[in-house]
């Protein structure tokens, strides 16, 4: 068995089902994606922000491709919604609304400019005849004539997002704009692709959701994932799509669904996925004994049913011939949010353990063994840490995706 900060397990043959149906004959590959949630109230915004309103979101892309997606999301509004209008551009610049001029583009759905997007339902808009680069920055910009019944969002963005009064889809830019750090409405982008291509699901929590990354950065573990891949000659046509949620559980709701209820929407639903990595179970393992006194029968249910929804997930993956890669809970001694003792640290360790073992996932990636600190394994290694003992920061995730083999994705 070969060590480069991987385990590998059994090799997956089947044949996965398509996530979506191709469109003009052509094969559809997710480019980029963002899991769904209710915002907490701090998180959203007031009605009349979205209400008559123009909205301005910017994505990064993995891979490219002739043609484009877009999917908006009323996954957990109580009403239908309606959007009024929908274009797309190359952003000018991440870290503001400035579009680049001549490159903006009208969406439509089923031939129209509006949508009507059922209650707890995603929508994906005709092709869009706009030729997208691998790694490129898009604004996609929404007029909503009315605020949603409740909002579906994407609180952790790390991408700064623009909203203004009145419709100003086409605008070049909107430097008046109202500023927020969340994605609202906004779930999906797929690429055409004339050739075989695939997707990397990232399911997981604030580490795989880029937690202490930089606003407008792209410096979370995904992005340096997507980077290496479009380096290479033979695996520029795998796209890396995050899925993570700040707070996510395996076994009980926190921000957001835990990860079995959302398994369907996030991994299954989306276009061409075949690969699918794991990072959960952190925040379980955390929340167990952070406001209360616990005793072994505690710890001992939790890590088997924490070992149980992992196989789940395994289980369901596989059967859409998806390939499961299990990634090892990081360590978190030094949490100031957390303070693990012992046996919190034991049932990190009896997770991981049943992570490694050959045969639980197709494939593991050791991220434990990769952040350690060498002297104190119980803790993230310093150099790597983003100075609150739980999250790397962006050179700790670039080592997480630099410690990835790319030989799981062939």
């Amino acid at each position: 068995m070969r060590m480069l900060g991987i385990v590998a397990g059994l090799a997956l043959v089947a044949t996965p089902v398509a996530a979506q149906t191709p469109v003009r004959g052509s094969a559809w590959t997710g480019s980029w994606a963002s899991a769904q949630q209710i915002p907490e109230p701090n998180n959203a915004l007031p009605p009349e922000k979205l209400t008559d309103a123009t909205l301005r979101q910017v994505v990064h892309l993995s891979i490219g491709g002739p043609e484009m997606r877009i999917q908006v999301s009323n996954a957990f509004g109580k009403q239908p919604l309606r959007i009024d209008g929908v274009h797309v551009a190359y952003s000018a610049d991440p870290a503001s609304a400035r579009i680049v001029q001549g490159s903006d583009h009208r969406v439509t759905f089923n031939g129209s400019d509006s949508v009507v997007v059922p209650a707890g339902a995603s929508y994906w808009s005709d092709p869009v005849n706009m030729a997208v680069r691998p790694l490129s920055s898009l604004a996609v910009t929404m007029y909503l004539p009315k605020a949603p019944a409740r909002e579906t969002s994407h609180p952790g963005s790390r991408a700064t997002s623009y909203v203004v009064q009145g419709d100003h889809l086409a605008d070049a830019d909107m430097p008046d704009a109202f500023k927020v750090d969340h994605w609202f409405q906004l779930a999906g982008i797929s690429v055409e692709t004339p050739g075989p291509a695939h997707a990397i699901i990232a399911l997981g929590d604030s580490i795989t959701d880029g937690h202490a990354s930089t606003t407008n950065g792209n410096d979370r573990w995904t992005d340096f994932l997507a980077k290496r891949l479009q380096a290479g000659a033979t695996t520029r046509n795998l796209s890396v799509l995050n899925l993570g949620i700040g707070g996510n559980h395996l076994l009980t709701d926190g921000l957001g669904p835990n990860a079995l209820a959302r398994f369907n929407r996030d991994v299954l639903a989306q276009p061409g996925v075949r690969y699918m990595i794991v990072l959960e179970g952190i925040n379980d393992l955390g929340g167990l004994s952070r406001e209360k006194t616990t005793t072994q029968a505690d710890h001992d249910a939790l890590v088997a049913h924490m070992i149980g929804a992992l196989q789940q997930i395994v289980e369901r993956a596989r059967a859409h011939g998806i390939k499961a890669i299990g990634g090892t809970i990081m360590p978190d001694g030094k949490s100031g949010y957390y303070h693990p003792g012992p046996m919190s640290e034991a049932d990190r360790q009896k997770v991981n353990a049943w992570i490694r073992t050959p045969g639980h996932f197709d494939a593991v990636i050791d991220f434990d063994r990769i952040m350690r600190d060498p002297k104190h394994p119980g803790n993230l290694n310093p150099k790597y840490d983003s100075g609150d003992g739980l999250h790397p920061g962006p050179v700790g995730y670039k080592a997480m995706a630099d410690a990835i083999s790319l030989s799981l994705f062939h």
